[in-house]
Order: C-alpha cells, then structure tokens, then sequence
C-alpha cells in the first residue's frame, strides 16, 4: 500500500479504533431520552413536568445493577441525554421514576434497591403521612416509565434509547350545584374517595393492600356568574389529589350531608369518570384513557338536598347517565 493510501485509511478510522495500544477505547454504554407524552395532548411534556429523576438499571435476569439520579434544570432541556456507561453485549433493564428525588416527594420507595436486590423486589408506596391524612395531602406528581435494550458490541459511541413515563398521580376537583339557584356551602358536606393504589409494583401495577381514605387537601366555594334574579351560583368545591386509578378497582366517591347525617352519593368513581372516555375518545382503551388524563373537574347537581342522578358534568362535557351502563 502506497504511503497516501495508507494515510487515508488511518483517517477514515474512528479516533477510539484500537490502532494504537494507547487510544482510548470506545464508549460502552446507553444515552438515554425521557418523553412524557401519554397525556391527553399527545405531545412530551416531560421537561416542564419532571423536576427529578430516578433511573435504575438491572440486568437481563432482573438483578439490580445501579441507580442514576438528577434533581438539576437539565431535566428542561430537551436535548439532554441520561448518559451511563454499561458493558457492552448484553441487554439491560430500566425503571425511571420522576418525583421520587424532590424535596417535595410524596412517593418512595419500600426498601431502596441495592447490591443483591431484584427487579421483582421493586415496590414504591405513597409515603405514609399521607396516607388516609385529614386533612388530604396535594400529591407531588409521580411518573413511571420503563425501557429494555441491548448495548451492541462494536458501537463507535453509546447507544441511544428513549424511555417513556406516563403520570400516575390525578387531581380531582369535585363541585356540588343546588338547581335553584342557592348558594352552596361546603361547610354542609363531608367528601371523600376510598380507594386501595398506594402501592405500585415493579411495573406499575397497584398492589392490593388494607386500602385507603382520600380527604380533600382544600374545600371552598366557588362563583360560576349570575343566574335568574341576579343571584350568584355559588358552589362548593373539595379538592384531591391521588395516586393511579385503575379500571375496575373499587375507588368510590363519597359525600356525606353534615346536616342530615346521611349520604347525599356514593358512587363508584372510575366508572363515572370514564363515561367521558365513552363519548370523546371511543376509540380509546379504558386504562389508557384513566393513564393519560390526569385532571378531572367533576360538577355534581343537588335539588333539595338530594343528587340528581340523571346528569353529571365532567372534564366540561355533560353526561347523561344511563344506569344500566353502571
């Protein structure tokens, strides 16, 4: 080979091919993306959402290997990348949690994954303050993603994967509506969700326990404009926030009559909820839809006392309520 033959060729090669004993190696590992974009809006909102991050890495068989954190503004830049080096050849399992590593975390987890744990072994409960508090706690958001991939062997650089979180914390503000009119005092009522999701397996799934009671974090009274004979609507509103909701799990929503002692509802709440699903997005799965929708405004009307069980409004979108479809 001539000598500007071979130059040529020494140039065509990467500055980490082992031509020489004291070039550095290539880089072995992942660079990973974080996308937040199962939300209604179908776009990522992961940097103006996520405000610390938890990564943990296993192996092929489940063992745990490493956890990576970031708690800086970095998490606003899109074009930032988790980077980690990690053997090349073999195939690796990621678990990311946005929420965990705030200061205002409401979520940790059950024991802290470490040298000789497992994936399997992996749970994240909502901390126990907040618990069946009352008053209720205003939730930090918690999202969830996972993420398998291979580190090929020969890459001149790492590779790049994206991993996908979704939400798991909702609020829900619930609102009460005499007919006719009169304002509305929530000092009358008691409101409250039971549900059992405090604890989240290793792939977000709830794990079944003693179960829980949400209490409102904040009840008021809210204005909605003038109705018939100058009179302001006022309605009293409660406030909640809480962790995932699952298809056919058994939250309810209750409200109690301060004044009469007795329920004015008590409804089954996921099943309520997704009959917004059933008119605007049809096409939509169950669980999906409870996934990405993460806001829920609940307008309930009361004549006399009583609810009005024919009509609800929720996410602005009024629903007429067949009860054979409960």
């Amino acid at each position: 080979m001539g000598a500007a033959a071979f130059a040529a060729s020494v140039i065509g090669l990467s500055s980490c091919d082992a031509i020489y004993d004291d070039l550095e190696p290539c880089p072995e590992g992942v660079a990973l993306r974080f996308v937040f974009d199962y939300n209604m809006e179908f776009a990522n909102a992961f940097p103006s959402q996520v405000d610390c991050l938890t990564l943990l890495v296993y192996d092929a068989a489940g063992n745990y290997i490493t956890t990576r954190t970031e708690t800086t503004e970095v998490l606003a830049d899109e074009d930032w990348r988790m980077v980690i080096d990690l053997p090349a050849g073999e195939t690796y399992h990621f678990v990311a949690y946005g929420g965990l590593e705030c200061q205002k975390s409401t979520f940790s987890f059950v024991n802290a994954p470490a040298a000789g744990s497992t994936l399997q072994q992996l749970q994240v409960s909502m901390n126990a303050d907040c618990i069946g508090a009352n008053p209720g706690k205003e939730l930090h958001p918690l999202f969830f993603g996972a993420l398998d991939m291979a580190v090929p062997e020969g890459a001149l650089d790492y590779t790049a994967g994206t991993v996908y979180m979704m939400r798991d914390t909702n609020t829900l503000r619930i609102l009460l509506q005499n007919v006719d009119g009169t304002p509305c005092n929530p000092d009358d009522f008691t409101f409250s969700i039971t549900d059992d999701n405090t604890l989240l397996s290793y792939d977000n799934s709830v794990i079944e326990t003693t179960g829980t009671t949400y209490s409102p974090y904040v009840t008021g009274q809210a204005g909605a404009g003038v109705t018939e004979g100058d009179n302001e609507a006022l309605l009293a509103f409660a406030e909640f926030s809480t962790s995932r909701l699952i298809e056919g799990s058994g939250a309810r929503l209750n409200i109690r009559s301060n004044i009469t002692g007795v329920n004015v509802l008590s409804i089954p709440l996921v099943n309520y909820l997704l009959l917004l699903r059933s008119q605007q997005f049809a096409s939509m799965g169950d669980q999906e839809f409870l996934d990405r929708e993460h806001r829920w405004n609940v307008i309930l009307f009361l004549d006399n006392g009583r609810w009005i069980d024919t009509r609800i409004v929720i996410n602005d979108w009024i629903v007429r309520i067949n009860h054979a479809d409960l």
